[in-house]
């Protein structure tokens, strides 16, 4: 097998789910290759430059395929398809949105996706200065929700199901805080997908409402 940042990004991608990013290393991802450490060193510099070519692989995945809106297609419609892709490749590992966050992303993919998203706004009627606020807040809101979504996904909440509702609706009392604990209870036993897009819908009406729209 041919080293190159693609195969070791990947390679380090495939370990998270045993290690989790607090336990990567570059003698890790090197065993798992079977290589010695420093054949790495040709490819990639350092964990720093490690972990931005993992957070490529993982967008360059999830954009795949991606095209401009198909005709009649509303733009919030294609947006919400589009953040949801990032936040599915970002779950597919854990500890994957951690790996997105911070790093950069220095690939053909991404600055077209960029310019489909800004097209796309502008088309929707955005002014230039506008579009161009839209795109890192989506990032930055899939990027925290999926740390938030995989955190709770790994705690240790009793047998079974590591966040049941039932277990997580107890802390609250229901005679003193009913509201709260309504909430709780229905936070805990939310769908995720659709608590995701909710979230974004939000955001997006917000978006509109604050006047970067023309």
């Amino acid at each position: 097998m041919k080293l190159d940042a693609r195969v070791i990004a990947d390679a380090a991608l495939g370990l998270l789910d045993e290690i989790g990013l607090d336990g990567l290393t570059m003698r890790k991802v090197a065993a798992a290759l079977d290589v010695q450490a420093p054949a790495l060193y040709w490819h990639v510099k350092n964990k720093r430059e490690l972990l931005d070519e993992m957070a490529r692989s993982l967008f360059v995945d999830a954009v795949d395929g991606v095209e401009a809106p198909r005709q009649g297609e509303d733009w919030q419609d294609w947006l919400v398809g589009l953040t949801a892709r990032l936040r599915r490749s970002t779950t597919r590992y854990r500890d994957g949105a951690k790996v997105l966050a911070g790093t950069y992303v220095d690939d053909e993919s991404m600055w077209r996706t960029v310019e489909l998203t800004l097209r796309t706004l502008e088309d929707a009627g955005f002014e230039k200065s506008g579009a161009r606020r839209v795109f890192p807040i989506l990032l930055h809101y899939t990027v925290g929700y999926v740390i938030e979504e995989q955190a709770r996904a790994g705690a240790d909440y009793g047998e079974g199901d590591p966040y049941r509702s039932e277990r997580i609706g107890s802390i609250v009392d229901p005679a003193r805080y009913p509201r709260t604990a309504a909430m709780v209870t229905e936070v805990a036993s939310a769908d995720p997908d659709a608590e995701f897009e909710y979230g974004l819908r939000v955001i997006l009406a917000g978006i509109v409402a604050t006047g970067t729209k023309g």
